[in-house]
């Protein structure tokens, strides 16, 4: 039975708490370390310690800021870091692929709803906040820390938002401010007002639930694997957490959905270019069937897999990106092999992996990404590393 993470956003979510709660989940703290260390010779330093929250037990995630961060009026480069600036900033923090590829995702998430409440080009936003190293701890942590859990599929159902105003770097702003707003537009994710004052959703927070979300709803039923908790820092008057559960689900096959469009006036660049937004925005999968249709004209089929909550982007890609004018939708139910990241030890060094079970069928299969990567580093050719990468997978697929 797969484990799927839950993060029960009754109180609400933002950075540190995801990390907090990922952290007394139990993921590896010096993963975290590692990935966040460069970023001290900016004057980055945090503290991670037990606390409570109105008699609620937890982890609490603390990023101690440069001095200068706190002076009004003073205005330092990484307060105005533009999204190609943290990108260079990410691609160089030690963390794995998968890692990487979250903490991209996240950002990417926050600069097009930040670009959208500022109304200027997405190259052109500033990160005020976002930007600054306590956002980039946040987002580089929660993504280190998940990868680190080796879950694949994330649950978050709803996030509960405050009501009232918060004061920025923009002035004072209502609650739900525009770029948490907008991250829940852009991405289906139900919010529930509530009458506590001020923001309980931050936009990083709700960006980081976006990036890792691949359901909308619990498994009926599940088991409790374990419980995270993770504390905020405001007193609402009553515990204020975000809660991070490690659940099995007691189903026998996974739910997603397929999209479909038959295209008899595309051409192969505009299917290319489709195929690659639609897997931008969080598809499963994306498959170019040729087919014929009325008239013997030659023509395409584009299939999607999806999660539900990315049906309504994926609909709307398939009408921008595509000359079609109708798309056809519905469940499918899969039944998929139990999954995990492993690392491969190999001649020329170490080799992202993925480990595949169902029953005692145990298979491991190389990533192609890192093996092309430990191969230009290596100067060997592809299939020779890729030999070797597959070598060293089954080796790890027989033990027992």
């Amino acid at each position: 039975m797969p484990t799927l993470l839950y993060l029960d956003g009754s109180c609400g979510i933002s950075g540190d708490m995801t990390v907090a709660a990922l952290l007394d989940l139990g993921a590896d703290r010096a993963k975290l370390d590692a990935a966040l260390a460069p970023l001290a010779a900016e004057g980055l330093s945090y503290a991670i310690s037990r606390k409570a929250s109105h008699g609620l037990a937890g982890c609490d995630f603390d990023v101690h800021l440069p001095e200068h961060h706190h002076h009004e009026g003073e205005h330092h480069h990484h307060d105005h870091r533009r999204l190609a600036d943290v990108e260079h900033v990410l691609g160089h923090l030690p963390m794995t692929d998968r890692a990487r590829a979250i903490a991209l995702r996240t950002f990417r998430i926050v600069a097009e709803a930040e670009a959208k409440a500022h109304g200027c080009p997405l190259g052109e936003v500033h990160f005020h906040e976002v930007g600054a190293l306590d956002s980039i701890a946040d987002i580089v942590g929660a993504a280190v820390l998940f990868d680190d859990l080796g879950v694949q599929d994330c649950v978050v159902t709803r996030l509960c938002e405050g009501t009232g105003t918060v004061v920025c770097a923009h002035g004072e702003l209502p609650v739900p401010v525009p770029a948490t707003l907008n991250v829940a537009q852009a991405h289906a994710i139900p919010l529930e007002l509530t009458p506590v004052r001020g923001e309980r959703v931050t936009p990083t927070g709700i960006a980081l639930a976006a990036a890792l979300r691949t359901r909308d709803a619990l498994p009926a039923p599940f088991t409790v694997a374990k419980v995270g908790v993770g504390l905020g820092k405001r007193d609402i008057g009553a515990p204020n957490a975000l809660r991070a559960l490690l659940i099995r689900a007691d189903e026998p096959a996974e739910r997603v959905h397929v999209l479909e469009a038959n295209l008899d006036d595309c051409t192969g660049e505009v299917l290319a270019a489709a195929a690659e937004r639609l897997l931008a925005l969080g598809a499963r999968d994306v498959s170019l069937i040729p087919c014929a249709m009325k008239k013997g004209r030659p023509a395409t089929i584009v299939q999607v897999l999806a999660d539900e909550p990315l049906l309504p982007a994926l609909t709307e890609a398939l009408f921008r990106e595509t000359t079609t004018i109708g798309v056809r939708s519905y469940p499918v139910t899969r039944t998929v092999m139990a999954r995990g990241p492993v690392t491969l030890r190999t001649p020329i060094g170490d080799v992202a992996a993925k480990r595949c079970a169902h029953g005692t069928l145990v298979r491991v299969y190389p990533e192609y990404e890192s093996v092309r990567a430990a191969a230009e580093k290596a100067g060997v050719p592809l299939p020779e590393a890729f030999a070797l990468a597959n070598a060293a997978a089954q080796a790890l697929a027989a033990q027992p």
